[in-house]
This record gives structure tokens, C-alpha cells and sequence, in this order.
């Protein structure tokens, strides 16, 4: 089972790219977030040409996650429950045998801003819930952008970016949280090559220089950890292709 996580920063300006990756590597399971589109507009027919269904949740230019997926997708949960939230970033369904959760977990802005306030509540509600989808699942993969770097390993520059958003003490400790329910950090398994990151800004040439964070992760329950064989970034998918956009971020993909 091949599984990954994109966030595609629009999926109206990158369908086409979405859709060439899908072809290229056929993941299984595929999430995406920021799709940035109502959920009525999600082009659903595309992604069934090559074989796809996929389960969404959109709103009007901002957030918005899916998952898109081989075999069609059953109990699906839209949002956290028990956490008011206005704002598209949570989707769960159970695909085949195993329980996929999708997040796009809020950037929070700046340290002590009412944003990040915001996506501290978040994290909180989020716990509680990974925590009732992981007792209830012994297959869970949790897939996703997180906005969350879980260690120096995971930044160009730690200095410039100790106790920045991302990089927080708080937001690591939630992460922490996650990992001690019995989810494992996908990337983690393997030998990595040092700097490998998913996510490097527009500005400042960003890419070409590689200054990235490693924000996007897959979390698998022991008993997918323990049969993963691979997990890596696919950073081609971040290069600018002619007048083609690319997202900021690279998509993500373990194999099980």
C-alpha cells in the first residue's frame, strides 16, 4: 500500500499537476489539503478518470482537505468532534482496511498572536481526538501538513528559527503527544539524508538554496510502522515547470 500527503496550496491552480503526479506514481491513498475550493466544485470526474473517488471537505478560498483514494472511501468524519471550528482541515475516512486521517493543521501566524492562541486550542481538540481514532483503529495512518517542525533535524537554520511559529516548544510538545499514542513518525524509520525538507517559502529563493522545514509527516499506528518499507519527499514535484507554478510544499509518500 502506497500512501502520501501534498498540500497543493490550490488545487485550481495545480489540478493538472495533481493529476500527472497521480498518474506517475499511483499512491493508493492520497491526501491533499489547502484546496482552497468549495466542496461542491471539487473536480471529482478528473480524478475518477484514472480511477480515483475521493472524500472532501472545501471552503471558498481558503483551507479545504480530500482523500483521494483507489478503493472508495467508508465512515467518513468531517472536522474535530466536539471542537467548533468553522475552518476545513480535518477529514477522516477508512479506506480498505485502514483508517486514514488528513489534517492541515493551522499555521498560527506569529507567537502570541490571536491566530496562534487559536492553533493551540487546536492541537488540544486534535489530541483528543487521535487519541479515540488511534483506541478505535489498530491500521491508523495520520497524513498531513501539520505546521509543526518536530526538531532542529527538521530546519535549515534552528537559530533563525528558535521560538518561531513552527518551531515552538508548545507545538513540538503536541507533536510529542502524537508520537506517544503510539503513532511513528514515517520519515523517522529510515536513514534520512540530513536537510530534507517538505516545505520551503516562495521568497528568497527559498528552494534553489534549500531552506525548507519539514511540516508535512506521516504518523503510523505500530502495526503499519512495523511493515512500512519506505517514506521519503518527492522534491521533483517542487520544481517550477515552465510558466507552472509548482506548491510550496512537496508531497510526502510511505510505502506499507
Amino acid at each position: 500500500m502506497k500512501i502520501a500527503t501534498w498540500n497543493i496550496n490550490s488545487l485550481t491552480i495545480r489540478l493538472n499537476r495533481v493529476l500527472a503526479w497521480l498518474a506517475e506514481h499511483q499512491p493508493d491513498v492520497l491526501c491533499l489539503q489547502e484546496l482552497k475550493m468549495e466542496t461542491h466544485k471539487f473536480p471529482h470526474e478528473a480524478f475518477a478518470a484514472l480511477g480515483y473517488s475521493a472524500a472532501v471537505i472545501g471552503q471558498k478560498t481558503y483551507n479545504g482537505v480530500a482523500i483521494v483514494s483507489k478503493v472508495p472511501s467508508a465512515q467518513i468524519q468531517i472536522g474535530i468532534p466536539d471542537f467548533d471550528d468553522p475552518q476545513a482541515r480535518v477529514i477522516a475516512a477508512t479506506v480498505g482496511d485502514t483508517r486514514i486521517v488528513c489534517l492541515y493543521v493551522v499555521n498560527g501566524q506569529a507567537v502570541g498572536s490571536e491566530k496562534f492562541e487559536y492553533k493551540l486550542r487546536w492541537l488540544k481538540a486534535c489530541t483528543e481526538f487521535l487519541k479515540a481514532e488511534r483506541a478505535a483503529h489498530e491500521k491508523l495512518a495520520v497524513l498531513g501538513d501539520f505546521n509543526i517542525a518536530p526538531d532542529d533535524a527538521d530546519v535549515h537554520d534552528p537559530d533563525l528559527w528558535r521560538d518561531q511559529v513552527l518551531c515552538t516548544d508548545d507545538e513540538r510538545a503536541y507533536f510529542d503527544r502524537w508520537t506517544n499514542l503510539g503513532l511513528k513518525d514515517a520519515f523517522r524509520l529510515f536513514d534520512q539524508p540530513p536537510k530534507t525538507f517538505s516545505w520551503w517559502d516562495y521568497r528568497m529563493l527559498g528552494f534553489p538554496k534549500n531552506l525548507g522545514l519539514r511540516i508535512d509527516h506521516i504518523l503510523l499506528s505500530e502495526t503499519l510502522a512495523a511493515t512500512c518499507t519506505s517514506c521519503t519527499i518527492d522534491r521533483e514535484a517542487r520544481k517550477a515547470r515552465g510558466e507552472d507554478k509548482p506548491s510550496d510544499h512537496a508531497p510526502v509518500i510511505a510505502v506499507i
